[in-house]
This record gives structure tokens, sequence and C-alpha cells, in this order.
């Protein structure tokens, strides 16, 4: 599907869909325990597929209006009847190596064409290191992927700037294992506070993990050495299920569509505070001078139409922050500088180069370097033009924002696979007044 996008004035009020990273967390949280509810989940294709694989290793996923009724596994996963296709899911495929490495037999994991080119060699050698049988059928470090266990647990070393979701696969499977998980950290960590998310989801499913030295800062992981998960655990979470909360990677979106477009105002719903690092977004539009309100006990956000300014943003612990804030900065005056990127090229695509030559092709001003992207906004005149959206559900929203304050149409290819994420990406978008035609 394409979608045609011309400059628009938006009004009105939009809740966040559900966060994608807690969905994914929460559902094979609850395939570890013998059973629970995930209420309020996003119901989309990436946690469909972990819903699948928790399947496929002998659980039960039930959908319901409010969300998934799951019957676990309780901490022993079968060996799967069959490959676990895995979509374009990379969120599910690390998590889920994790929990094939627990089966006692073989496990095939696959994925699309996308995710097949993602890297998972740190995390075959991590669960190698813990002796398990882990391959790349291909030898490249790269999907399909061969797991045989059971692992008993141990220590293990993995670098920390290329996956976080590398620890969050060690931290939830070895919470089951006999003797528990120790990760030592080769590098530096990046996106911690995707590693506060899956700790603080693991404990409100009852189990204990810990970061090892870390700095004690606001993000609980920050500067850690490693992360410690005692063995011998039970998933258990409390009350009578989970609840997911709204997701900052999405209302990075509906904020950067106020402050480019809403002259009269645009609210947010469903923006309660958590452990999600991209909450981070609210205080970069703060900094280039957009007008945002948070409410943070009613979990809304007012924002309106702002005149910008470039800013320097490091985005090693925010990656997803990257598309949006590309856009911002080629509407925005001045320099806005995104560093600490490299680990960003590793997505779904490239987003790095997918942000530049397609904010190109609109008329933005972009320096590329391997681990930052420059936007001039000075030297920026955005005007309309088709644009690819390389099958890149954040790239696409992205892209789409710069239609709202491009002169023309602006049309951008392949907009459906918003579906990842955010589904009613373009009818959140429509029913705030924005001009949208579809294809």
């Amino acid at each position: 599907m394409d979608v045609t996008i011309t400059r628009s004035s938006l009004r009105g009020s939009a809740r966040a869909p559900p966060s994608k990273s807690y969905t994914h967390r929460a559902i094979l949280a609850a395939g570890y325990a013998s059973g629970a509810t995930v209420s309020g989940p996003l119901t989309s294709a990436d946690p469909r597929a972990t819903a699948r694989a928790v399947e496929a290793f002998g659980g039960d996923v039930s959908e319901t209006d409010d969300g998934f009724v799951v019957e676990g596994f309780a901490g022993r996963p079968e060996v799967p009847d069959d490959v676990i296709d895995c979509g374009n899911s990379g969120t599910t495929m690390r998590l889920v190596t994790g929990t094939a490495a627990l089966a006692d037999g073989i496990t095939v994991l696959t994925g699309d064409s996308s995710l097949r080119s993602r890297p998972q060699g740190p995390l075959l050698d991590a669960l190698s290191q813990l002796g398990a049988r882990a391959e790349s059928t291909r030898g490249d470090g790269h999907a399909p992927l061969v797991i045989e266990g059971p692992i008993s647990g141990g220590r293990v070393s993995i670098p920390g700037d290329v996956s976080s979701q590398y620890i969050t696969a060690l931290l939830m499977a070895g919470a089951v294992t006999d003797e528990g998980i120790e990760i030592e950290l080769e590098t530096d960590l990046k996106s911690a506070p995707y590693v506060d998310i899956t700790l603080e989801l693991l404990s409100d499913f009852g189990i204990e993990a810990e970061p090892i030295d870390a700095d004690g800062g606001d993000v609980r992981s920050a500067g850690a050495s490693g992360f410690r998960v005692p063995g011998d655990q039970s998933y258990e979470p409390a009350g009578e299920g989970y609840r997911v909360p709204g997701d900052f990677s999405s209302i990075s979106y509906l904020l950067a569509a106020g402050v480019l477009a809403a002259e009269r105002g645009l609210t947010v719903r469903g923006a309660e505070p958590s452990a999600q690092g991209d909450t981070a977004i609210v205080g970069i539009v703060e900094r280039m001078g957009g007008a945002v309100e948070w409410d943070r006990e009613m979990g809304e956000i007012e924002v309106s139409k702002s005149d910008l300014s470039g800013v320097t943003v490091d985005v090693g612990d925010t990656p997803d922050l990257l598309p949006t804030i590309a856009t911002l900065g080629a509407a925005a005056a001045g320099e806005t500088r995104i560093t600490n990127c490299e680990h960003v090229r590793y997505k779904e695509t490239d987003r790095v180069s997918a942000m530049a030559n397609e904010l190109e092709k609109l008329g933005a001003s972009v320096t590329e370097h391997e681990d930052e992207l420059v936007v001039h906004g000075g030297d920026s005149e955005l005007s309309g033009a088709t644009v690819e959206g390389y099958d890149d559900h954040r790239v696409i929203m992205a892209l789409a924002l710069a239609g709202l304050v491009a002169e023309g149409e602006t049309v951008v290819r392949g907009a459906e696979h918003v579906d990842v994420s955010f589904p009613e990406f373009f009818d959140v978008l429509y029913d705030l007044g924005a001009t949208i035609q579809r294809q």
C-alpha cells in the first residue's frame, strides 16, 4: 500500500498504542509461567510471532477482546514440532532463541528476508559458552538458526553494543535454569533502558535479576559491567495478570506530529511513566523548542505546533527514536546532530542510511557518517516526493510526518508495514485532520 500525504493542520486527541517491547516480554514471561493473562497488549504482527513461538514450545495463547490468555509451559519448553517462523520480528527471534536453548532437543528458527539479514552471532556464541549447540545454518551469524539444549546455566561473556535483546534473552531463560546465568559484558552496554524494561517486567512476574556494578542513576542498567539472574525461579505474575503500558516509541510520532502541525494543540493519552528509554522524546522535543506539557499522573501529554531549533542527541540508549528525530531536524532551524547511532544500522533496515536517503529526496540537507547523522535544517526546504519505506515501520511513520509539513504531495511506499508496531497510525493521523489518501 502507498499513502499520499499533503500539508495538514492537526487537532484533537489520540491514544498511544501499547508498548511492543513490553508486549513481547509479557507474552513470553506468561509462557515461562504456568499461565497468565496479558491485558491491553499490542496485537500486531510482531507480538503475534512471539505468541506463536510460545505455542510452539508447548504453551497455548488465546486472543480475547482485552488481550491474550496464555497457558504456559512452566519453565520447561518442549521441542517444537516444526520450524518456528518469527516473521519480521527480531525481538521474537532473539528472545525465543534463549527459550530454545532450554529445550531438550533441536529447535530451528527462521524469519523473512529482512530478519535473516540481522545479526544473531553474539547470542549464538553466548549460548555455545553455556553448552548449547547454537549455529547459523549459513555459518554467518544470521538466521536460520539451529539451537539444541538443554542448558543448565553458568557464566557467559557477550558484547553489549550490538543488541540489548541478547541480554534480555539470557536473563529470561536464565531464571528457570538450574544454576542461573551471570553475564559479563565485553563492551559498554547500549540501549540500557531496554534492559531496564526487562528487569521491571521480570520483577512483576516474581523473578529476581540485577545489574552488576551499574552507575546507580535513573537508568538502572546504565554503566553495568554485567547482569546476574539466579536459577530455579518460577514465573508468577502479581495479581491476576499483567497490563501493558503505552509505547513511547510510538508516542514519539504523535509528539512530532503535534509540534510540526497541531496549531490548536494535540493531546496524547496513554503516556504513563515506565522504564522505557524512549520517554526521552519528551525532553528532546522540549530541548528543540517544542511546546510540551506532560501530566505524568494522568498519563497525558499536551503538545502544539512550535518553532524548532536543532540539537545534538545521543541515541545510544534510544535507537528507535532516530527516524523521528531526523524528521524533526529537517523541519527545524539550525543543525540536528544524531550521534552514537551505528547500532541503528542493524534494525529492520539500515535506518541511518534510509532516513538520510529519503529525507534528501524530500529536500533535506543531510550528512551521513558511520556513527552519526547530521540534518542541516537551515539548508532544508521540504517538498513532496515519492519516498521508500524500506518495509520498516519506523522509517514509514517518520517520513509520513515529513509529509505533514512538505510542500505538495508526499507518497510513502510500502505503508502497510506500520502494522508491526502502530497498525492504526494512518487512521489516527486522518482522525486528527491529516489529508491522507491510500492506494
